[in-house]
């Protein structure tokens, strides 16, 4: 009987895994450089590794002791607001390349507002790796 309130007690204990928490304020729109964060054991929470966490952007205040989640960093901005940025437009044969500006900061991979120049419409678009915008609708 022993054994088993024992065992009971080891299931109750939440499982610890490593968690990236700031060792200072990272303000947004700084880079997460290595010495900024540390590995601490803490819950479980599927969170992103030490690796996943360098080199991106912070997209909000990273406060010490707190752990870091997904959606705390991001790819650093290649697109600043207000920027004058290439629109591309792909669908089968057919390729319409204009400019536009953009609405806000965005990084590689992200989503981001932009408005074409030539007829004032706001569009949303995907940020290329070469710094164009591929829109669609």
């Amino acid at each position: 009987m022993r054994g088993l309130v024992a065992l009971l007690a080891l299931a109750a204990t939440p499982a610890l895994a490593d968690r990236v928490e700031a060792l200072r304020v990272i303000r947004p729109q700084e880079i997460v450089a290595p010495g900024d964060v540390i590995l601490r054991e803490g819950p479980e929470t599927g969170l992103p590794t030490l690796q996943e966490i360098i080199g991106r952007e912070a997209r909000i205040v990273l406060y010490p002791g707190r752990a870091i989640r997904a959606d705390d960093t991001g790819p650093p901005a290649t697109i600043e607001r207000n920027q004058v940025v290439p629109l591309v437009y792909v669908r089968g044969e057919l390729r319409i390349e204009t400019e536009g500006r953009a609405l806000s900061r965005a990084g590689p991979g992200d989503y981001v507002r932009v408005m074409n120049l030539a007829s004032r419409a706001t569009l949303t678009g995907r940020v290329t790796e070469d710094g164009r915008i591929e829109v669609s609708r």
